[in-house]
């Protein structure tokens, strides 16, 4: 009993560190990974889209010189300079500022999908390599069987109780499971490369994988409703307030626009006259006002937005129903893999207790090697779908875990 649990123990341990080891190469692909990269620097311009947002309209400046210069009773003008700065209305650069930052929320929030959608991939591939080669691992047992039920049967024709022909039998099997076993080695290298480049390195790089995957003893209890906090969702909601404050600026900028000014006239002297103000220049400080009388298109701006909230909640409420339809998927595939791998195991079990029979048989000298090689057949048969309906558990443990982990 101390031995089983110090086995246990060291299992635990193994199967930890190798979930450590996925979870260092989820990091290293996001390091790495170009996709990311772009979207990072694409925030990063929408972010400065913020600085840019605190901005006025340009100062004119404009001069004039007058060819016949105008007579005054101060004297002659002889040129015109102004000066004029429009100011927007209160509060319209704190909009615009509102409305950049809330399209650089939106752009950060494809940062966090794109993360979940390459965790999800790394994770997929990492369990497709390891469920290759535990494949190949009882297929090399199986082959190893074969290969000592062959001396058996070689050892058995010479005291007549088997023939020829089992022996052919167990050397035809040995060539097909030899076959699967470089198709699978193939398969690796295939997918072996692709999880590499996921990391954006060498395709040869080696991939420390899961040899033994185990299923958990129960299944994570999943709380209802946490679809809602997907960022797949949380994009929509980006969207609609970016949509929001789109708004706020529209009515802000169909606010009046004021403007300050100076004019400067210099004046010439008249040299036939003496008084106080002869020759004075003229300093003429201005208001304007900018009013959108007879524009439209601050109406028309407010309908569209209003078409387009509209519109993300119709795109939210589908992406949810597509959300809710994979995790429903993912969950229903997720039971059929573990029925599948307790029904695998009791299979496997019997199967193990029939070939014992068998083994028993040949003492007493009455073993059939057809009968020994259907049960070996079964034996793989059983092994492999055991792999198969683990790996298939984790792979749709990973969909899971995509859509719900906040």
């Amino acid at each position: 009993m101390k031995n089983i649990k110090i086995i246990g123990c060291l299992l635990f341990v193994s199967i930890f560190a190798k979930a450590q080891e996925l979870q260092s190469y989820i990091q290293e692909a996001e390091r790495n990974s170009p996709e990311i990269r772009a979207y990072n620097l694409r925030y990063n311009i929408a972010e400065e889209k913020v600085n840019e947002s605190d901005w006025i309209p340009n100062t004119e400046f404009s001069a004039g010189y007058f060819v016949s210069e105008p007579e005054t009773r101060t004297g002659a003008q002889r040129a015109r300079f102004s000066a004029t700065q429009m100011l927007p209305w209160f509060g319209t650069i704190t909009a615009r500022e509102n409305y950049s930052s809330a399209l650089a929320d939106a752009d950060y929030v494809d940062i966090v999908i794109t993360k979940r959608k390459l965790a999800l991939s790394v994770s997929q591939l990492f369990y497709r390599l390891s469920a290759i080669t535990a494949t190949k691992k009882v297929l090399d047992k199986s082959i190893q069987l074969l290969i000592t039920y062959e001396k058996l049967a070689l050892t058995s024709i010479e005291v007549g109780k088997a023939s020829v022909v089992d022996v052919l039998k167990l050397q035809i099997r040995q060539n097909e499971l030899q076959q699967q076993n470089e198709v699978l080695a193939e398969a690796y290298l295939g997918e072996q490369a692709a999880f590499n480049k996921l990391l954006n390195r060498n395709i040869k790089t080696e991939v420390n994988i899961i040899e033994t995957l185990l299923l958990p003893a129960e299944d994570i209890i999943l709380v209802e409703n946490v679809l809602g906090l997907n960022p797949e969702l949380l994009k929509y909601d980006k969207l609609y307030e970016s949509i929001t404050q789109s708004e706020l600026l529209n009515q802000a900028e169909r606010n009046p626009m004021i403007g300050f000014g100076l004019d400067y006239v210099p004046v010439s002297k008249r040299p036939d006259l003496s008084f106080n103000d002869n020759g004075k220049d003229i300093f003429m400080p201005m208001v304007s006002v900018s009013i959108p009388i007879f524009n439209k298109k601050y109406d028309s701006k407010s309908k569209q937005n209003q078409l387009k909230q509209l519109e993300i909640t119709a795109q939210k409420d589908n992406r949810l129903n597509v959300l809710e339809s994979a995790f429903a998927k993912a969950i229903s595939q997720r039971n059929q893999a573990r029925i599948k791998h307790n029904t695998e195991e009791k299979n496997l079990k019997k199967a193990h207790d029939a070939e014992v029979i068998l083994i028993k048989n040949y003492e007493t000298g009455t073993i059939v090697f057809s009968d020994l090689l259907d049960i070996q057949e079964l034996q793989l048969k059983f092994q492999i779908n055991l792999i198969q309906s683990t790996y298939e558990y984790y792979m749709q443990s990973a969909v899971v875990n995509y859509l719900i982990t906040q």
